[in-house]
């Protein structure tokens, strides 16, 4: 494991001397993926040094130990020994894990869309649900949200609602969030008090930037219209709304969140760059998962994810088969664990198929 990382650590020399250079500061997309990399070295570069520490210790304290001319000292290395050894199993398997080839994709801020799918008003009132819980779980981890459009629903909640995340890692934790969520329970429009089931899907888009897509805007065709608010009365006067259309493919992108036409003209071809490059990335996604068969793909949009049954108190996550008793927590954003054994999944796929060690 030593000889892997002393390359890691040579690499991040390289690295290190690198991003200071004027040419890689001039070159954007290089000097991006750079400090990336840095990053990500340096935490492992970090990780390193504790396992020389470690290692160290161990071989001290048995030194100490085969010696035995002082009791008090074979007692003190007795005790190192003891927490080196238990320490030394844990850091080479965080080391493993950090080891494994990253995605690029992973550190990108994203676009989320959620749209309400069967179950008519209680399906929109779903998906204004799950905004809340993205929202709120966006807001403990230090992220940014920014809404980009939105379409109300007649009962409440959203027919459509696109929001952008911006902050550390984004895309490498939220990409496990796509696909369709069920809910189960009464609705607040139902008199009988009958379970309804209804259904909302979520894609998550990595944003991409210039240097990824490249739009020639020939291709695309600008609508500008009024925004409206709830029950589509004009909220101003002026052609500030903008939608997009992408002649190639057909895609759409709009925004009416901002008062100004420039910068909502900005947030929709922001947009429609992330849904072209989503586009590409599942076809790629896509392929991946079927060569290694993975139960966690992001690829899938049409997949059921997830069912929150109000009834139970019982949040089900069908791709690793875990349930969280506690329906308000998670509909108040507390989704980490859900993430964290997904990500443990991936990661334990991943490892598998890499000649990492």
């Amino acid at each position: 494991m030593l000889e892997r990382l002393q390359y890691v650590k040579q690499r991040f020399d390289e690295v290190s001397d690198l991003i200071i250079q004027p040419d890689v500061i001039a070159d954007q997309k290089r000097y991006v993926q750079l400090n990336k990399e840095y990053k990500d070295l340096k935490a492992l570069v970090e990780k390193r040094e504790e396992y020389i520490n470690v290692t160290g210790n161990i071989a001290e304290a048995k030194e100490i130990i085969a010696d035995g001319s002082d009791a008090e000292m074979v007692e003190m290395a007795k005790m190192q020994l003891d927490e080196a050894q238990d320490r030394l199993p844990e850091l080479e398997d965080e080391i493993k894990f950090m080891l494994i080839p990253k995605d690029p994709e992973d550190a990108k801020n994203v676009m989320v869309e959620i749209r309400a799918g069967t179950g008519g008003d209680e399906a929109s009132i779903f998906a204004g649900d799950l905004f809340k819980m993205y929202t709120r779980y966006c807001e403990s981890k230090g992220w940014r949200t920014s809404v980009v459009d939105l379409n109300e629903g007649t009962a409440g909640g959203y027919k459509e609602v696109i929001f952008e995340v911006t902050g550390e890692d984004v895309y490498g934790t939220l990409k496990y969030e796509a696909g369709v969520h069920r809910v189960q329970r009464v609705p607040q429009t139902e008199t009988q008090g009958r379970v309804h089931t209804s259904a909302a899907t979520v894609m998550v888009l990595p944003e991409a930037e210039e240097f990824d897509v490249q739009i020639d805007m020939n291709d695309v065709r600008i609508d500008l219209f009024c925004s409206s608010g709830p029950g589509g009365q004009s909220v101003n006067t002026t052609k500030s709304a903008v939608r997009m259309t992408h002649i190639p493919t057909g895609l759409v992108a709009q925004c009416q969140d901002e008062k100004s036409q420039h910068k909502n003209k900005d947030k929709a071809l922001q947009v429609l760059r992330s849904r072209l490059y989503e586009m590409e990335l599942a076809k790629k996604q896509e392929e991946d998962a079927k060569k290694r068969n993975s139960q966690v793909s992001s690829g899938d949009r049409s997949a059921k994810i997830r069912t929150y049954n109000y009834p139970q108190g019982r949040v089900t996550d069908h791709r690793i088969g875990m349930d969280i008793f506690d329906m308000d927590g998670v509909m108040n954003g507390k989704i980490q664990k859900f993430i964290d054994e997904l990500q443990l999944v991936a990661n334990t796929e991943k490892l598998k198929e890499s000649e990492v060690f």
